[in-house]
């Protein structure tokens, strides 16, 4: 029986769509919180319990100081009796920065760099002229330890005469600087060489050699009065404009740009070399003279988490220093590496790992903090990992409980939730039909229940696909497949017209197939491709459910099209919520505005002029079959169906929809408010209605990541029927998977491994998903050990 004094007591939670929620957790306990996809499970855990301790917190900080606190929202709870400090460790939307690495995202580089400076091993001339470096000498991304030729980037990037003139055929005036920005920018730097005298109207080729180099790379920046020439009807004004190089353009505009998009286009006009001075290593030559274990630190940085482990282990009578340092290490890297993160080096860029990868560093660096009494709130740390590594996200949770704390995981994976102490059920459905607490007791109550996550605790895995009568697709051709790509060793067949499940252990090359190696061999043999990434949608206030999937064009057309729209010379543009001819004055067509707290975070209320509705009056008078755009927005997918059931190209749109389980949302649910599971779906479901409005004479291969990623089993189910529906009409499927239920339901399974990394791909089983399941890799252990009837 627990102990209600050591009880988390939640009382009239109604954030989002709870629906005034009491429920009661036990602390020092492992509590899973299970749901469908939209059913609410984030809301209770993270925007709740883990916002009022949020909420708290602030509370307790300077007036002055609490404004700068980001992300912290209202808990909409009427009170949570014995809620101690909370640790939320959500799926990570973001990376960080450019030059972020597994090293600074899990803050081991720290560590490193300090081990260099206290413990390495100096030459004794850098000893004698600079003596000891401190840790920032050892990266490569400040002032004092980036290589000055690169900054720290390992590479060079130089415009030349032919980057940036490709075609010296053109005149300039026909475009033949390529490299010049567009616009008003652009026209200035031609008007200022008009003025300066030079000839823009002859090919660039016919210059002389001294005026293109002049114009390409003079390091003069003259000032000259310019007289453009504008239409008839444009103000003609001079004005002083200076003149900046080619080259000098690029390189500023490099330096100072922020824009990525801008970024990426300077450097298309520039060559790029592995830098002279350090040879693409990054850092300086004192840096890399100095060595720890035998190794400079960009070594040591490349060298994968399971060996580095070994070499830190191995480290035999340390200073005082290097033993504290190792100690702060060691555990981190340990634990990353039982969490199926050994394939992965401190050098790794984080913009190369996946959603569940970053969670799992964050997880692992959890591991030396100290804390005591805290609720660790998780966000499914099963994500993008196999189901024999899943074992270890068990352990590390006991690991967490043993020091003291408490564990609240909002998981789909069943074997997880099975091991918890405690579950909390969230639905029935998702959305509006969700919100209540269907069961909040023991996980062995739950099993069985006649609940979504009932149903699936008691059948985990459907009957294997070439067992019995669950009979496969036979492939319509194969296409070769030979790649030696990264880590991969692949040569195979690809069964077109099959439904094709790759697994394997986490970095046992997976991706790198699906997602690299397989659309350039699709490509070459001329084989229309969709690939779906796990890249997430748009997440600003302005992105909806209808603008997202495209929908909502075909909308606004048809009010467009309405005698009312006509007579008033309205177009499509005045039904946008964006423009501002027909956006709410007040919320500038948010639908709602921002409550200024002074000192609090800023909560946000219902716009008191258009009530939510997004537009102003006048455009909601415009009305298509006796609905407002407004009216539009507001519907169900199940009720725009009826609705737009004889306009095909919103029909379809809404058709894919609801065949991956998204029914019960509103056209007009800004993208903020959905979870992970709806957002990857509609993503797919904006992917399946092209398929569904487009019948093609060549099939279709549909590649997708980790589809299932944030889904609810039951949800899995549905995701699963639609992508059969798929190659049932033809096409072919090749996803990437760690879920079992997918992986059974497969015509065809290729198993990568038997490692990680260059342990890796390589292909050590293919077959039915029975066939699999009598081999004896780890995927087909997983499948045996919870399929039916093996």
């Amino acid at each position: 029986m627990t102990d209600t004094n050591s009880d988390i007591r939640v009382h009239d939670a109604d954030l989002r769509n709870l629906r005034h929620v009491d429920v009661t957790l036990p602390r020092g306990q492992l509590v899973a919180v299970t749901g469908v996809s939209g059913s609410g499970k984030s809301s209770l855990a993270f925007g709740t319990i883990h916002g009022e301790a949020q909420r708290r917190y602030l509370e307790s900080v300077a007036p002055f100081a609490r404004r700068l606190i980001a992300g912290a929202v209202d808990p909409r709870v009427g009170r949570i009796d014995g809620l101690p400090p909370t640790v939320a460790l959500e799926q990570a939307r973001t990376s960080g920065g450019a030059r972020s690495t597994v090293g600074t995202f899990s803050t081991v580089s720290n560590s490193v760099r300090l081990l260099f400076s206290r413990a390495g091993t100096y030459p004794t001339q850098v000893r004698e002229r600079v003596g000891r470096l401190d840790s920032d000498r050892f990266s490569p991304n400040t002032a004092s330890g980036m290589c000055p030729t690169c900054q720290g980037t390992g590479t060079v990037h130089v415009p030349t005469e032919e980057s940036m003139v490709p075609d010296p055929s053109l005149s300039i005036d026909d475009g033949a600087i390529a490299a010049w920005p567009g616009a008003w920018l652009g026209k200035n730097f031609h008007d200022i060489l008009v003025t300066l005298g030079y000839r823009t109207d002859v090919p660039w080729s016919e210059l002389s050699r001294e005026d293109r180099n002049w114009i390409l790379f003079t390091p003069d920046k003259p000032v000259v009065t310019v007289h453009p020439v504008r239409g008839a009807h444009q103000i003609q004004r001079t004005y002083d404009g200076t003149w900046r190089s080619v080259s000098t353009y690029l390189q500023e505009t490099l330096a100072s740009s922020s824009s990525d998009a801008t970024r990426r286009r300077v450097l298309s006009f520039m060559d790029h070399s592995v830098c002279p001075t350090c040879g693409g290593r990054r850092l300086t030559t004192d840096a890399l003279s100095v060595t720890y274990l035998g190794m400079a630190i960009d070594e040591l940085n490349s060298v994968p988490l399971e060996n580095l482990v070994e070499l830190f282990t191995g480290v035999t009578s340390p200073s005082e220093a290097e033993r504290l340092l190792l100690e702060q290490v060691i555990p981190t890297v340990r634990a990353a590496v039982e969490l199926g993160l050994g394939h992965l080096s401190l050098d790794r860029p984080a913009s190369t790992l996946s959603g569940g990868e970053l969670q799992r560093l964050r997880l692992a660096s959890q591991l030396h903090s100290g804390l005591f009494g805290v609720v660790y709130v998780l966000d499914e740390p099963s994500a993008g990992l196999h189901p024999t590594e899943r074992v270890a996200v068990s352990e590390l949770m006991v690991r967490f409980l043993e020091a003291g704390n408490s564990v609240i995981l909002v998981e789909h994976d069943m074997s997880l939730v099975a091991g918890a102490d405690w579950v909390v059920d969230i639905g029935p459905g998702a959305g509006e039909n969700g919100g209540e607490v269907l069961w909040s007791g023991p996980v062995a109550g739950l099993s069985g229940q006649d609940t979504p996550t009932g149903r699936a605790l008691a059948a985990p895995v459907p009957p294997l696909k070439g067992s019995g009568s669950f009979a496969v697709r036979q492939a319509s051709s194969s296409l070769p497949v030979r790649t030696t790509e990264r880590t991969l060793d692949v040569d195979t067949g690809l069964g077109l017209g099959q439904f094709t499940a790759v697994t394997g252990i986490s970095g046992s090359g997976k991706s790198t197939l699906v997602s690299s190696a397989l659309p350039e061999v699709l490509a070459d043999a001329g084989i229309r491709t969709v690939h779906i990434t796990q890249q997430p949608i748009g997440r600003t206030t302005r992105s909806s459910l209808a603008t997202y999937t495209g929908l909502f064009d075909h909308v606004r057309k048809l009010f467009a099209a309405t005698d009312d729209a006509q007579e008033r010379g309205w177009t499509v543009s005045r039904f946008s919520y964006n423009v501002t001819q027909g956006r709410c004055p007040t919320c500038s067509g948010e639908g709602t505005i921002e409550v200024e707290l002074v000192f609090l975070p800023g909560s946000y209320t219902i716009c008191p002029d258009c009530h939510g509705a997004r537009y102003n009056a006048e455009t909601l008078e415009v009305t298509w079959r006796g609905l407002t755009i407004a009216d539009v927005l507001g519907l169900t997918v199940t009720e725009a169906l009826d609705v737009f059931a004889d306009e095909p190209a919103v029909y379809t749109a809404l058709q894919a929809l609801e065949a991956v389980g998204l029914s019960y949302l509103r056209l007009g649910q800004g993208a903020p408010e959905l979870s992970g599971g709806e957002a990857q779906r509609i993503k797919l479901a904006t992917e399946l209605q092209r398929s569904r409005r487009v019948r093609r004479s060549t099939p279709t291969v549909h590649l997708l990541d980790e589809p299932t990623t944030g889904l609810h089993p039951a949800d899995v189910d549905l995701l699963v029927k639609e992508l059969n529906r798929l190659v049932d009409a033809g096409d072919s499927v090749v996803v990437v998977e760690h879920d079992l239920r997918v992986v059974a339901q497969a015509d065809r399974v290729l198993d990568l491994g038997p490692g990680a990394g260059v342990d890796g791909g390589r292909i050590i089983a293919a077959g039915t998903p029975a066939t699999i399941a009598a081999g004896g890799t780890a995927t087909g252990a997983a499948l045996a050990s919870v399929a039916v009837g093996v």
